[in-house]
This record gives structure tokens, C-alpha cells and sequence, in this order.
């Protein structure tokens, strides 16, 4: 009996080993993408998940979402930022952001936005699609000086015409043979690191991760050659890792004379700007960046598709992705995160909407100053230079946390540090110039007409108007007030 069990169990045996086995596994044929291919849908072939990701970047999201970030919705809306925020037409009045400012569609648009906004908005061709097109290093390249002073147009003109309108692609982030995170803005980025002592084969995958979106998302200055553009870098002199403050980007480029790009009419001051310093003031001791949390983690927090767990490619806000990436590490209710975020927006834009108008009260009352000086009047110098002082300081915090994307909440205590010391600033310029005035035999009335309807319609050759139901107004009820001020 023994004898029949040992031959069935080896007939068994032999019939699992031979009939039963699961097909032989062939080896996976990756795809090659050649060094230097700019083309998404090429880098796709290999990766065609994350790819089939990438490609949502152009598919709106539902409108309400987000409280202020309102554009790139289903509601197809583009808003006009000087509309949502009136105090800024008068403060950039004098140049392209005060003739049409709005709010960014998301990285598919990113050239799109600027084929379809006014052209007072475009000036040489490096300084506008240095972050915008993949192409921007390698036309650096060729072009030299040139990439940076010639007319937009024919800098575009350049890009391979089926690749016009392509923003943000995966050379922009990956090497190519091993997907892993490049710095591909050597231009920029790398000497900005370079100033600050910090060498990028040094950072940490983590690091990696932040500064890849680092690339763009910071502010940057144009220098100049008398009218001529010829290059931009990225004001983090006097600065170290994890300490690029307000204060010293204000400093350098206050006292750097070749990034004055523009003059500022109501005033008559040469001009430098700070644009969307995202990277600054996450880094800036921010809660998150202290506890090792990365760009990506936020914005393209981890998803699945099948039975592949990626990075999800659709790069969009926390809130528009009904708080995923939130929910990664706190375990509270997604309405409880919503919340938070929400009340640390309202305090940002509240604090911001005083700000502005105090900043843009002190503008007009410099315009007093010159108007009284071109009438004859004698002006206290000292007064007013010390005024003229805090008023630049004003400015530079207003539109710096103006323009940084996500309206205080990549570093809430940080935020409310500027915006009240703009407040601070702004009121005591604005003493003092009243001040300079009683003296000269002028007296100015409690509330300043900021005469800013004049400053938001007929914008520039497309005339553009405001639209007053989009204005954002002060969470905590000081709108009416600030509106007695400058809808006279």
C-alpha cells in the first residue's frame, strides 16, 4: 500500500513541476530616451503612467475648492487679479502687471497664459520663458545675450512650432537614463545655490524634491544693461540654506541698482519686483520644511493606478485634491484640515488687504510730496527720505507675500511676521509724510483718496476694466472701511 502512495505522490510531483508551472517570465524591454529629447510624449513610451498623469495638468478642476486660488476651475473664469485686489493697480501702475495680472491656470498654460495676455505683459524673450518652456536652457545656449533681449516673439519663434505652447515637461525634472531628480536650470538655480555655499550633488533625495520645483517657484530679478535685458538671477546674496529672508532679498536688490526694471508712476521710484517666492518662504523655518516635508509631497503626493504606486503627476494644490496629501501624515477629518487651512488664508489676506492699502495710501502721498515740490513748496528732505525708506520696505514685504502662491500657508507665522511689518512700514512712512506736508502749509484729510478706479480701468491698449465681483474682501469686515478710501 506504502508502495502505490510513493508512486502517486512522485506522479504528483512530477506533474507540478512540469504541467502545472506558471508560464517563463520574458524580461521587460525598457525604452530608451534619448539624451537631450525635450518631447513628453517620448519620455511617455517608457513611462506611460506617469505620463497619462502629467497629461491631466490641463484638465480644470471644480470651482470652490480653493477659497482665493480660483483659477484654472470648471467655471472657466480668469481673474483679474487687480480686480480681486484693487490697491494693487495703483502700487504697479507704471508697467505689465498693472495692466493685466492674473491669477496662473496650472503648468499646461503656462505659455498659453502668455500668448493670450496683454502685450504690455511681454517684454525680452529670456526673462519671460526662462521657467515657462523646456527649451529654455538649451536656447540659452545657442543665443547667448541674445536669449535675454530679443523680442519674446522671436525667442519663441525659436521653440519647434509643435511644442509652443509646452510648459513644464520631465526633462525639467529627470535625468533621462535613470529618472532620477536633476537640477535642469543650471543658469539660475545653480548659481543661486552656488552664492548661498550649497552644492546640489550634496542635497538629500528629500531636498531633491523641493528644489527640482525650486527651478521656478522662487522670485527672480532682471538685470539690466541700460534698456537692454541680459540675463536674471535669483536674489539669495547674504542669504543661507533654510534662511532666505524677506530682508536680505529686499536688501540685494534695493541696493543693486542693474534689477531696477521699471518705474513706478505714482511715485516716480526705479523699481525692482519680487514674483512668486514660493520656495523662500517655505524654507524660511517654515513648520512643514522643518519636519522634512517636501514640494512634492504636497503637491504630487502619492497615488495608485493599478497595482503602480507613483507620484501623482497632476501637480495641483492640497485643497483642489480634497486634502490627499494632507491626510498622508494627519489623521483629523478632511473638513478639520480644510478648516485650518482656510483660517490661516483669512488671517494671510486679511492682514495683506491692510497692508496693500496702507502701502498704496503712503504712495499717493509721496505723489502730494512731488506735486508740492513742483508747485514751489519747501519739503523737509530728511522727512521725507526717511519716508521714501519705509515705504520701499512696505512695498517689497506687500508684494511679497502678494505673490506668493498659497496665501500664507506655506509658512502662516512667517507671513503674518511680513505683512505686519509692511503695516508697520507703511504707516510710518506715511506719518512722516504728513508730516513733511503740515510743515510745507499742507494739509491732508484723514482718508487719502486713492483715486483707484482710475488706475483699473481702460488698462492698458485692450482697455481692460475691473470687475468689482471679484473682489476679495477682508475676512474680518475692515472692507467697507478701506473701501471709503479708494472708491471715491
Amino acid at each position: 500500500m506504502k508502495k502505490y502512495w510513493l508512486i502517486a505522490l512522485i506522479i504528483i510531483s512530477f506533474a507540478f513541476v512540469f504541467g502545472c508551472q506558471p508560464p517563463k517570465t520574458e524580461p521587460v524591454i525598457s525604452v530608451k530616451i534619448a539624451d537631450g529629447e525635450i518631447d513628453p510624449a517620448e519620455w511617455g513610451k517608457a513611462y506611460p503612467v506617469n505620463y497619462d498623469l502629467w497629461k491631466k495638468t490641463k484638465e480644470p478642476t471644480a470651482p470652490g475648492k480653493s477659497k482665493y486660488k480660483r483659477g484654472f476651475d470648471t467655471d472657466g473664469i480668469t481673474y483679474d487679479k487687480l480686480s480681486e485686489f484693487p490697491y494693487l493697480a495703483l502700487l504697479f501702475h507704471g508697467w505689465g502687471f498693472g495692466v493685466e495680472y492674473n491669477e496662473p491656470r496650472g503648468h499646461a498654460y503656462m505659455i498659453k497664459d502668455q500668448l493670450e495676455i496683454s502685450p504690455e505683459r511681454i517684454g525680452a524673450g529670456g526673462v519671460c520663458l526662462t521657467c515657462k518652456t523646456p527649451y529654455a536652457t538649451k536656447l540659452e545656449k545657442e543665443m547667448g545675450l541674445e536669449y535675454y533681449y530679443k523680442p519674446w516673439k522671436e525667442v519663441h519663434a525659436r521653440i519647434p512650432e509643435k511644442h509652443r505652447e509646452l510648459g513644464v515637461a520631465c526633462i525639467d525634472c529627470h535625468d533621462n537614463r535613470d529618472m532620477s531628480l536633476k537640477i535642469s536650470r543650471i543658469t539660475t538655480l545653480t548659481k543661486a545655490l552656488d552664492v548661498m555655499n550649497v552644492d546640489p550633488a550634496e542635497v538629500t533625495r528629500q531636498e531633491m524634491r523641493s528644489l527640482v520645483c525650486a527651478q521656478c517657484h522662487v522670485t527672480y530679478n532682471v538685470v539690466k544693461d541700460g534698456k537692454k535685458s541680459v540675463g536674471i538671477y535669483f536674489p539669495w546674496q547674504g542669504s543661507t540654506w533654510g534662511n532666505i529672508s524677506v530682508e536680505n532679498i529686499t536688501k540685494q536688490i534695493r541696493n543693486d541698482t542693474s534689477v531696477a526694471e521699471w518705474t513706478q508712476k505714482v511715485t516716480g521710484y526705479k523699481m525692482a519686483f519680487i514674483r512668486h517666492p514660493e520656495f523662500e518662504l517655505f524654507s524660511y523655518d517654515s513648520v512643514h520644511w522643518k519636519a522634512g516635508v517636501s514640494c512634492a509631497d504636497c503637491h504630487m503626493p502619492y497615488t495608485k493606478v493599478g497595482s503602480y504606486k507613483l507620484s501623482d503627476h497632476r501637480v495641483t494644490s492640497p485643497l483642489k485634491n480634497d486634502l490627499k496629501a494632507c491626510m498622508q501624515c494627519h489623521s483629523e477629518t478632511t473638513e478639520w484640515l480644510r478648516a485650518q487651512v482656510i483660517a490661516i488664508q483669512d488671517r494671510t489676506v486679511s492682514l495683506m488687504i491692510r497692508a496693500g492699502y496702507a502701502t498704496a495710501t503712503s504712495a499717493k502721498l509721496i505723489e502730494k510730496v512731488h506735486e508740492a515740490q513742483a508747485a514751489g513748496k519747501n519739503i523737509d528732505m530728511t522727512l521725507y527720505e526717511k519716508a521714501k525708506d519705509y515705504y520701499l520696505e512696505a512695498f517689497y514685504r506687500t508684494i511679497y507675500i502678494g505673490a506668493e502662491n498659497s496665501v500664507g500657508f506655506h509658512n502662516p507665522t512667517e507671513a503674518m511676521r511680513v505683512l505686519g511689518d509692511a503695516v508697520a512700514f507703511a504707516e510710518k512712512s506715511g506719518g512722516l509724510l504728513r508730516q513733511a506736508l503740515a510743515q510745507a502749509g499742507i494739509d491732508m484729510p484723514i482718508v487719502v483718496n486713492l483715486e483707484i478706479n482710475k488706475y483699473l480701468d481702460e488698462r492698458g491698449k485692450r482697455e481692460l476694466k475691473s470687475d468689482p465681483n471679484v473682489i476679495i474682501q477682508d475676512p474680518f469686515g475692515t472692507e467697507e472701511k478701506l473701501l471709503t478710501v479708494t472708491h471715491k
